[in-house]
């Protein structure tokens, strides 16, 4: 081989062990980010704190989206209202935001009928929203009666589940 290649191999070599060495130091310092971004949460979680969204911690009230139904009722269980006030104090704090009010029921009675009672359900919660501060332009209510089940069974297990009210916040 000729002195020219021998130092051109040499050279790219060094190179290659090089970019090997800065990719395994890169790699190992991201991890320990990662280790100490993990820690942080662990810390802050370990004191009671949360450090997503208050909408994805499950001790948060307003984790929870879902307001159950008795069958062919639209009153609140005294369980579900402190979800509710809740989202409420959420919507009062934040003046900006909206939220859909989506009723729904089971598959038993007429469309007709079932439409009226989702919207029953949904403007309940609405009217418990709305006193606690929020206004009523921050609350859409819609109804989508028995045409959006959550459960596809023909028993009490699955009309539970679907006799609900679903709070959702559009785009967030």
């Amino acid at each position: 081989m000729r002195h020219g290649t021998k130092i051109l191999l040499i050279g790219v070599f060094a190179l290659l062990l090089n970019a090997c060495a800065s990719t395994s130091k890169k790699g190992e310092t991201e991890q320990g980010q990662a280790a100490t971004g993990q820690e942080q949460r662990g810390a802050a979680q370990a004191q009671g704190g949360f450090t997503g969204s208050p909408f994805e911690d499950p001790n948060n009230p307003l984790s929870k989206h879902t307001i159950y139904f008795d069958y062919d009722k639209s009153d609140i269980h005294p369980e579900d209202r402190d979800v509710i006030i809740a989202h409420a104090k959420y919507l009062v704090e934040h003046p900006n935001i909206k939220v859909v009010l989506e009723g729904h029921t089971d598959e038993r009675g007429t469309r007709e009928y079932n439409i009226a009672l989702g919207e029953r359900r949904a403007k309940a919660v609405s009217q418990l929203m709305q006193l606690q501060g929020v206004a009523k332009s921050q609350i859409d209510v819609v109804s989508f009666g028995e045409e959006r089940p959550v459960a596809l069974g023909h028993d009490e297990s699955a009309w539970r589940l679907n006799r609900r009210v679903e709070i959702t916040y559009p785009g967030m």
